[in-house]
């Protein structure tokens, strides 16, 4: 489909300012396993997050906003393509990167994204952009589905799930899997941390292409495990008497906040700023795993984490700022989804999207004008191992959903099914399913017709 899209600019201001350029830079910031209420903005009363808080005071902060997957790989799959995840391939998370053994990318094999699909990096290319993905990548190490494969010009970071941040190993599978690359070519580092090796790539990046158009994937790892903070903020959440594990935990996130202060940092200093566009999304819900301690975030007010289909794996921090054209310090309480990322920026920077696909994606420009504005939204799916929901209107229904976050099971109606009024029970603390069968069976048939398999 092609679709011939508009700039959303405010005021005259931002009209000029398009005159001048009509094509701003976009930067993505990608966090990792951040739960729902992990940022001051999104009411943590006990983590310090003034970058992000910052962020979003001068942009719009959405409220029901949810990821495409309750995990890594998955989510950032519907992030890139516009797509539920189940549809390009990318149900459940990627291949670990290569051993030592296995130095050439060009000749390995593995699960990953779709050879030559259509990616929100190649949508920015054909418009004449530079485009970099810097941090995390979990999407393929195959032939064709790595990150230089997919529509990035330049890229540095690591293939797998997780590294140790001053190693780069595979924090999964052990000392044979040194997993650290730039432009496809192991790199190796030692002792450097990899939240400030990412920082340092992207502002060379921008320096580099500040004068062209450019759009960065910034996946950065954390708080993804290992929890490694900075020392100032280990001491500082131990001043302040924060329990284990959500002291590691804290000192992690503000940790990935300061990153973001150094990056918005960059971009004032260099004067884009003004002609950049600035996303924030958290990727899933944060991890109970025991490699996570145990947990240390937090969901409240909602049910559940990681892996979940409760909304604490699902509905997550997202943010979009662009100073002077976009409204600033403003909260939308409208339904809306990691894939619809792909046609927003391509409605907000201009950008004509050619592709055969079926967008699950739409785009959320006028929401972001107008709190009045509708959700393009009528049914939102996702899918993750034996659990799936549907979401229509303020229903929600969950086949064998799991929290990954509570002891006990849930308890389920017929021992599949829950049912959820989310606008009244945001917690979905009360399973209506026994007592609303006509919608359980009605969200069934929505489900089956809305996530068949499509070719894409």
């Amino acid at each position: 489909m092609t679709l011939m899209l508009g700039v959303v600019l405010a005021g005259p201001a931002g009209a000029a300012a398009a005159a001048e350029n009509p094509r701003p830079n976009v930067i993505f910031i990608m966090a990792d396993d951040q739960g729902s209420a992990d940022a001051g903005c999104y009411g943590s009363t006990d983590i310090q997050t003034p970058a992000i808080d910052a962020l979003a005071a001068s942009g719009v902060r959405f409220t029901q906003f949810y990821s495409a997957a309750p995990v890594c790989s998955p989510s950032r799959a519907g992030l890139l393509t516009g797509c539920y995840p189940w549809r390009v391939g990318m149900p459940g998370n990627g291949s670990a990167p290569p051993s030592e053994k296995d130095d050439d990318l060009a000749t390995y094999t593995g699960k990953g994204l779709p050879v030559g699909g259509f990616t929100l990096p190649r949508m920015f290319q054909s418009a004449g952009y530079t485009t970099a993905h810097i941090g995390k990548w979990h999407l393929g190490i195959g032939a064709g589905t790595q990150p230089l494969q997919q529509g990035f010009d330049y890229s540095f970071g690591f293939l797998g799930g997780c590294i140790d941040n001053y190693s780069h190993y595979d924090y999964w599978d052990g000392a044979n899997r040194q997993d650290l690359w730039e432009n496809g070519q192991r790199v190796r580092l030692p002792g450097q941390f990899f939240p400030d090796l990412i920082v340092q790539k992207a502002e060379a990046f921008m320096a580099t292409h500040k004068t062209q158009p450019f759009f960065m994937y910034f996946a950065i790892n954390v708080p993804h495990y290992p929890y490694q903070g900075d020392p100032k903020w280990l001491d500082y959440y131990k001043a302040k008497g924060v329990a284990y594990p959500r002291d590691l935990y804290a000192a992690w996130v503000s940790t990935l906040d300061d990153r973001v202060a150094r990056l918005m940092k960059y971009l004032d200093d260099t004067g884009l700023r003004t002609n950049t566009i600035v996303v924030y999304q958290a990727d899933n819900g944060y991890s109970t795993e025991v490699r996570a301690h145990g947990g240390g975030g937090s969901s409240a007010p909602y049910r559940g984490a990681k892996f979940s289909i409760f909304e604490g794996g699902t509905r997550l921090p997202a943010i979009i700022s662009w100073p002077g054209h976009l409204a600033a310090g403003q909260v939308r309480g409208q339904l809306a989804h990691a894939c619809d990322w792909l046609p927003t920026l391509a409605e907000i920077c201009g950008i004509p999207v050619t592709t055969t696909n079926k967008l699950d994606g739409l785009s959320l420009a006028k929401v972001i004008q107008s709190a009045a504005a509708a959700s393009p939204h009528d049914v939102l799916c996702w899918r993750f191992e034996n659990q799936w929901a549907v979401r229509q209107g303020p229903w929600k229904l969950m086949h064998d959903p799991k929290t990954y976050s509570e002891p006990s099971k849930v308890t389920l109606v017929d021992g599949q099914w829950f049912l959820a009024n989310i606008p009244d029970d945001p917690g979905e603390q009360t399973n209506l399913a026994a007592s609303h069968p006509d919608l359980v069976e009605r969200l069934k048939k929505i489900y089956e017709s809305a996530s068949v398999e499509q070719p894409r």
